[in-house]
């Protein structure tokens, strides 16, 4: 299953089913677990942790040192969960010691070409960045997020669970759940209503959520003012829940 042209480290582990495909190189301290398939042309150092079923497409860089200046050598991690897709040229790099040293990728991700994801950045699980979609160190991406092509995040935003970035928006804000947020800079739109309707969500569940947007963003209330109305709502309503929760953990402030 290993190419004979291949460069595979003796201190590398790899499970026995795994796929490594002509001129790739494994580093030492880099684990892959079952079913993975590692393209041609492809590098991966570690240390690192891939767990089972991904697949790496030709000229990934996957696990090597971060982009930042301030590294200088630390033995940091990065961490990815099951079944997920790296398409050509992407470049995922390790933590580094000013954050909690790992950077972390869930599972289900479909990573399209030339797509970036920086030190220290906390990835969840089923999004999909477009080609070229770009993070900055320390970004916090929720589950079921679409990065649009071109679009780039701000190092230390959050962006939340089902939001949507449309294609080339810049993002310098943290981006509440559900919303979509498009241009330079990034500026919400509506929710991501389509989205969620895929994912299961009821009709009354996408109207809760668009009033809950009503009141943040088109009643001209200042936020501290928009929470207060949506705190009760968000008592028996987990959606709203979710949406309040995340607001009120912003660090750079929400796109308004």
């Amino acid at each position: 299953m290993i190419d004979a042209r291949a460069i595979v480290s003796p201190k590398a582990q790899l499970a026995a089913d795994v796929t490594v495909g002509p001129f790739s190189i494994i580093g030492p301290d880099v684990q892959i677990g079952a079913g993975t398939i590692v393209g041609p042309h492809v590098v991966i150092n570690g240390p690192t942790v891939i767990g089972a079923d991904n697949h790496f497409f030709q000229f990934a860089s996957i696990g090597d040192a971060p982009q930042d200046k301030k590294y200088k050598g630390e033995p940091t991690r990065l961490e990815i969960g099951d079944r997920n897709v790296f398409r050509e040229s992407c470049t995922v790099n390790r933590g580094t010691t000013h954050d909690h040293g790992i950077t972390r990728v869930g599972s289900d991700n479909l990573f399209m070409a030339y797509s970036h994801v920086a030190h220290d950045c906390q990835v969840g699980n089923k999004t999909v960045f477009a080609n070229c979609a770009a993070l900055g160190g320390h970004v916090e991406i929720g589950d079921w997020v679409i990065l649009g092509g071109l679009t780039a995040v701000h190092q230390f935003a959050k962006v939340g669970a089902h939001a949507f970035l449309a294609g080339g928006a810049i993002v310098t804000r943290d981006v509440p759940p559900y919303v979509m947020v498009a241009g330079n800079p990034g500026v919400p739109h509506a929710v991501n209503s389509e989205g969620l309707k895929r994912r299961g969500f009821t009709e009354e569940q996408i109207r809760n959520i668009r009033e809950a947007y009503r009141i943040l963003y088109r009643s001209d209330l200042r936020l501290s003012e928009a929470l207060e109305r949506l705190q009760p709502v968000a008592a028996n309503c987990p959606e709203i829940r979710a949406f309040v929760d995340f607001i009120g953990t912003s660090t750079r402030s929400i796109v308004r």
